[in-house]
């Protein structure tokens, strides 16, 4: 069962290992604790759950903002680790209009390349934003298609 959002119900540090250490309230320890977020696109600042190695939530917390820094600075850290979504920034060129095919794209963190198996692996999230999942697990977004240059828009288009 989770403990309340009570910051003083439980403390959180990283071990020596690296992996996170969570104290309850009853001083029982737990290593390996992992930050996930309940809305990762939609809400990625509320709704957080600190689940223990055997898969079950010792904590909830409503927001990351309602946090003391340092407790909220070590989440975030945590959670960039788990959560990496680069952004699509542009879409240099598609091996084929069919899949799967071959995309090399500039991101937010430099460029790269990528299978996309099929189709159905572009979800629209909202009119102009999409989540796009690769073949070797990662995905990427575009948060804005309007923001692309018009060959990516054109490209990614073809798929949609």
């Amino acid at each position: 069962m989770s403990e309340a959002t009570n910051i003083n119900a439980f403390q959180l540090e990283r071990h020596a290992s690296g992996r996170l250490l969570l104290t309850d309230s009853q001083g029982q320890a737990h290593l390996g604790v992992v930050p996930v977020r309940a809305f990762p696109i939609a809400a990625p600042a509320e709704g957080i759950s600190l689940v223990g190695s055997e898969g079950h939530e010792l904590v909830w917390l409503e927001r990351l903002d309602d946090l003391p820094p340092a407790l909220r600075s070590l989440l975030e850290e945590e959670l960039a680790l788990r959560d990496f979504v680069p952004e699509i920034t542009r879409i240099h060129s598609v091996s084929s209009f069919g899949t799967p095919s071959t995309w090399a794209v500039d991101t937010d963190r430099g460029e790269t390349s990528f299978v996309l198996k099929g189709e159905e692996d572009i979800r629209r999230l909202s009119r102009q934003s999409l989540l796009i999942a690769a073949g070797h697990g990662v995905h990427f977004s575009v948060k804005d298609m309007g923001a692309l240059d018009r060959a990516s828009r054109r490209l990614l288009e073809r798929f949609l």
